[in-house]
């Protein structure tokens, strides 16, 4: 039997395989390269479709009601909208230049788009259609994140090195955070009180206290027979009980494991080469990995932290949506 799911956040969001008589989802991948968008099976962990889509597609997440998958297609400088049924592009959104990453407000009616090109944060309102505000921030904006309450958005700019946070209702910068150097991804914890940032370059994850804006802590990495400068924190998926983060290391074709609550890495996983995004089932029993350099995604077993499997997609596979 299929049921239909939404997982917001993400740059990546993603579809999730379930133990036999259970519901099974559907993945759909944003290929970068390729210009494409992989449809996988999760009950047959096989690509049923390919759909071709506007150039260099990246962030990509579902609607609340799972009729719709918004794709940033960065070098066409649009969002386009694709409908989960007859796998056709039904409309184009304008999102500002070179949209990378995304976020869906909780209430499904924004979509909050980085512009990488011209260092705003583009506030879109679905239904309409139309740009209902620009919100200047730092240089070569990325990440996006926004609280489980809708309050609040929380930007990273990669050359600024800050975690910009965003009220939604003024649509104002109130603080930055400087982290580490290249901050990529931006997510809040299920209870919404803290927010895990990731520094690709700078090799860590700041935990950034909601309230006060202050740094918790700092996650380090560190794999066996690797180099630290190849271990690059990127993607970030949280559990919705708040016990387990996992982040993609980049390079280091690893995903970390970590617990919420010490902070400490309790493992690594291997995965594809150069993993991007990642995001959970739904029932939190199934995590993806999309990986760029492999062109594929590993589907990992969260009970028992092993990769089940391995799908081939299209060409630089980026970020993952669900069904």
């Amino acid at each position: 039997m299929r049921a239909r799911w939404m997982m917001t956040g993400l740059a990546v969001a993603v579809a999730g395989l379930m133990p036999t008589g259970a519901s099974a989802f559907t993945a759909y991948v944003s290929n970068e390269k390729g210009n494409t968008v992989s449809v996988i099976d999760l009950d047959k962990m096989e690509v049923t479709a390919t759909v071709p889509v506007g150039e260099r597609p990246r962030g990509i997440t579902m609607s609340k009601d799972g009729k719709h998958v918004y794709i940033c297609t960065s070098d066409a400088d649009h969002i386009e909208v694709l409908d989960t049924d007859t796998l056709k592009v039904l409309r184009t959104l304008p999102s500002g230049p070179d949209p990378e990453l995304f976020t869906l407000s909780p209430d499904g009616k924004t979509l909050y788009v980085a512009n990488e090109d011209n260092n705003m944060v583009t506030v879109l309102d679905v239904e309409a259609g139309d740009v209902a505000g620009e919100i200047a921030v730092g240089t070569e904006p990325e990440g996006m994140g926004v609280s489980p309450d809708g309050k609040w958005l929380v930007n990273t700019s990669e050359t600024t090195s800050m975690a910009h946070f965003i009220d939604t209702a003024t649509l104002e910068v109130v603080d930055s955070v400087l982290v580490d150097t290249r901050p990529r991804f931006a997510a809040f914890t299920p209870d919404g009180s803290k927010v895990w940032v990731s520094s690709e370059v700078g090799g860590t994850v700041a935990v950034i206290d909601v309230a006060t804006r202050k740094i918790l802590h700092k996650v380090e990495f560190a794999v066996q027979g690797l180099r630290k400068e190849t271990i690059q924190p990127v993607g970030i998926s949280i559990t919705p009980d708040g016990k387990t983060v996992f982040v993609a290391l980049g390079p280091a074709n690893r995903v970390a494991v970590i617990d919420a609550a010490s902070f400490e890495v309790k493992d690594y996983l291997l995965v594809g080469q150069r993993v991007w995004q990642l995001a959970l089932t739904p029932d939190a029993k199934t995590l993806l990995s999309a990986n760029g350099e492999s062109n594929d995604v590993s589907v990992i077993d969260v009970e028992s932290l092993k990769v089940v499997k391995s799908i081939p997609v299209g060409e630089l596979p980026w970020g993952v949506a669900i069904k």
